[in-house]
């Protein structure tokens, strides 16, 4: 397998012989820029049965802004009878609002809102928060992650020789620094400014019956069409919106051949209703290296731009950072990830944790990625908030940074 877009500039000389896959992304990014979010806050605890105090949150994220990283997910306007750990999603967002970390480049925080009840109390919250200390908006001047033009409905069955070409913007939404630091003119390191800042809300599907109607009581169609009024009032506020389609790769109750064009079919519905971003799911972690090359086939032949997708592996079959390099490999930039390893899913018995943020960068740096990220802050944050839960550190690069710095 080739890793030309990722290896140092020498390293290509030496293979620009070698044939150019495909299946590349028409309108290439600067080399090895890739944007990583951090869904540890939200993702990563909600399936924790302890219960997790507020200030142990609040320095989640804290630390975590300190690392370089631009998007984290911070919280969740769910029903707190269904996901208690996220009861207290309103005074994690007062907080960022009213005393924004310290951080080196400007954050895109990011909260759940699974329904328009959740989206009005989130938008509730932030009202409140600004009348506490004065108007202030909640989205960056200039969002470096501006909207993409949708694209149309995919084709049926269309797309087994991958040669239809994107048609969405062209523009990348997620331009990222050449350098490893992360630092950008805007906010200068040690610095924070929520006016540089901005706050994102999140919304998601499924691409299975089965597991829509467990999750959300509702069938597919139906949650598509709940979608549509809280991506139209996260607009009129000027709001980014990123989408979610679980169980893209294996369902826990239909099994591991969920349809690709179906997947293709949903995310291009939610592009077209006006979501920025869509993140497809491997919430069961059944994901292969030859089934998410078919996921991302049909995506593409469906007329979405690479720039548009993330990815989101769970490591359940030890699975996520080989899927990750297929992802890289096809033109994606964005992945999602968890400090420490934590998550997991709370309507999907046996889904251990998301990819370890540690693993996953350690793994694009050696392949000459660039993401900004500072892999010694993350790896001691990975260590601490899994002695604070009582939970074994699952991040392998992780554990190996700490071994390394402890015999220095």
């Amino acid at each position: 397998m080739s890793y030309s877009s990722f290896i140092s500039r020498n390293a290509r000389r030496s293979v620009c012989q070698c044939k150019r896959r495909w299946f590349t992304t028409s309108s290439r990014r600067g080399a090895g820029e890739v944007r990583i979010v951090e869904v540890g806050p939200r993702d990563g605890l909600q399936n924790e049965k302890t219960s997790i105090p507020l200030p142990v949150k609040l320095e989640l994220i804290r630390r975590l802004s300190g690392t370089g990283v631009r998007n984290i997910e911070a919280g969740s306007f769910v029903a707190p009878k269904w996901v208690p750990q996220m009861a207290n999603s309103a005074e994690v967002l007062n907080d960022l609002l009213g005393y924004p970390p310290l951080a080196p480049v400007p954050i895109a925080y990011n909260f759940l809102v699974p329904n328009l009840k959740g989206m009005h109390n989130f938008l509730n919250a932030v009202e409140s928060s600004a009348s506490e200390r004065g108007s202030a908006p909640i989205t960056s001047p200039e969002n470096p992650n501006a909207p993409p033009t949708p694209p149309p409905s995919p084709p049926p069955e269309k797309g087994e020789t991958g040669e239809q070409a994107p048609i969405t913007s062209t523009e990348d939404p997620n331009e990222m620094p050449s350098s490893t630091s992360g630092v950008n003119d805007s906010v200068q390191p040690g610095q924070s400014s929520m006016g540089s800042n901005n706050m994102e809300v999140s919304l998601f599907t499924a691409a299975t019956e089965a597991f829509s109607k467990t999750n959300t009581n509702c069938s597919i169609a139906e949650s598509l069409e709940r979608c549509k009024p809280i991506v139209s009032l996260a607009k009129s506020r000027d709001i980014r919106v990123r989408g979610y389609v679980s169980v893209a790769l294996g369902c826990p109750y239909e099994g591991p051949d969920v349809d690709p064009h179906k997947v293709a079919e949903i995310t291009a519905t939610l592009l077209e209703m006006g979501a920025d971003e869509v993140s497809v799911a491997d919430t069961t972690g059944m994901g292969t290296a030859p089934k998410t090359q078919e996921l991302l086939k049909a995506l593409f032949a469906a007329g979405i731009a690479p720039k548009d997708l993330a990815l989101h592996f769970h490591d359940t079959y030890g699975q996520a950072l080989v899927n990750a390099v297929v992802g890289l490999e096809h033109g994606i930039r964005t992945f999602d990830s968890s400090v420490g390893g934590l998550g997991g899913c709370p309507y999907s018995k046996g889904a251990t944790g998301n990819v370890a943020t540690e693993d996953l960068v350690h793994c694009l740096h050696s392949l000459g990625g660039h993401t900004g990220i500072d892999m010694e802050k993350m790896a001691e944050i990975g260590a601490w908030i899994s002695k604070e839960l009582g939970r074994p550190n699952d991040s392998r690069a992780g554990k190996a940074i700490l071994a390394r710095l402890s015999s220095v």
